[in-house]
């Protein structure tokens, strides 16, 4: 079983740490969601029930993220400008992916999103889940994903169309 956790850990610790580091904006966090996401899934192997491997450990990364986030909630109050000075500082992870200019837009378009449409988003999006994989992370029916994922996509091309025209 150790030898299984190891695999996975070792073939999709890239996946989940750019999904985690996505969600929280900051390095070390993203490290951390991750030791707990393979954590729980070491824990939680033998209760797998046959969906994919990669869908059903983005649901415990997510769950993990949700945790800490609603921790963080009643602890931190987060100022204004606070995940854009935050990214600002771990650009250099991502600038192998996209221009620094792009990767800009995109968080500033994100950043702007309501929670929810920016996670449907990420999953989908960008990390390629199906929308009945991603739905069944987030704990909702598929018909509430695709809307979701609709509105989300909808609000950035307005705010991307509204830049353009400035």
């Amino acid at each position: 079983m150790k030898e299984s956790i190891d695999r996975l850990y070792q073939h999709y610790f890239q996946d989940i740490y750019r999904f985690l580091f996505s969600l929280s904006y900051d390095h070390y966090t993203a490290e951390d969601l991750v030791q707990e996401t393979f954590f729980r899934a070491y824990l939680h192997l033998e209760h797998y029930d046959g969906e994919t491997v990669k869908s059903w450990l983005f649901s415990v990364a997510y769950r993990a993220y949700i945790d800490y986030y609603r921790k963080q909630k009643r602890v931190v109050i987060k100022e204004q400008g606070f995940f854009s000075t935050v990214f600002d500082s771990k650009k250099a992870l991502l600038e192998s992916i996209i221009t620094k200019e792009e990767m800009n837009e995109i968080i500033t378009l994100l950043d702007s999103l309501p929670e929810k449409h920016k996670t449907s988003v990420l999953l989908h999006d960008f990390h390629g889940l199906s929308q009945a994989e991603a739905a069944e992370i987030m704990h909702i029916q598929k018909s509430h994903f695709k809307v979701l994922l609709f509105r989300g996509r909808q609000a950035i091309r307005r705010r991307k169309a509204g830049d353009h025209e400035r």
